[in-house]
């Protein structure tokens, strides 16, 4: 387990994914509960990147329940047909949103957040049994290298 970690933030963000993915595949190789390897996510995405919200909400029947976060006090429970992870659950594909309200049925847990990237965790069975969320203060605040960079590193993560 890693307990250190060592990320240059003045090089582009394909480099800092490029030192941070054998990091947090050291952070997580070992550990098998899910809860413990979404916390540490969370917290290492925190300190390298600073978005507003960092978070994952887990599957529980009809419904995403908040998971382990970094933010803002955040919404408890999501439902199928609203909001962007909805969607992501809903299509079991990335969900990339530039500008949140320009998305129908948005569900505002924070006024501060103007984009938003949503990432599906799959089990054994290829079932959606989690969602990455993050949300930025910026519009446009992610793009197409966090979703592939985040996806990979997602993959570390087994499922419970």
């Amino acid at each position: 387990m890693a307990e250190s970690l060592y990320v240059d933030l003045n090089q582009d963000r394909a480099s800092i994914y490029s030192s941070l993915y054998p990091q947090m595949k050291a952070l997580i190789e070992g550990e098998t509960h899910p809860v413990a390897n979404m916390a540490n996510f969370c917290a290492v995405l925190k300190s390298v990147f600073d978005w507003h919200w960092i978070g994952f909400y887990t599957v529980l029947g009809d419904e995403l329940v908040l998971g382990p976060f970094q933010g803002p006090i955040a919404c408890t429970r999501l439902y199928k047909g609203k909001g962007v992870c909805a969607a992501a659950w809903e299509s079991k594909s990335a969900v990339l949103v530039d500008d949140v309200e320009a998305f129908p049925g948005h569900v505002a847990c924070s006024s501060f957040t103007q984009s938003e990237l949503v990432i599906p965790l799959f089990d054994g069975a290829c079932e959606v049994w989690a969602v990455l969320d993050l949300d930025s203060t910026e519009l446009a605040g992610f793009d197409d290298l966090d979703r592939v960079e985040l996806e990979k590193m997602l993959q570390l993560i087994p499922a419970p």
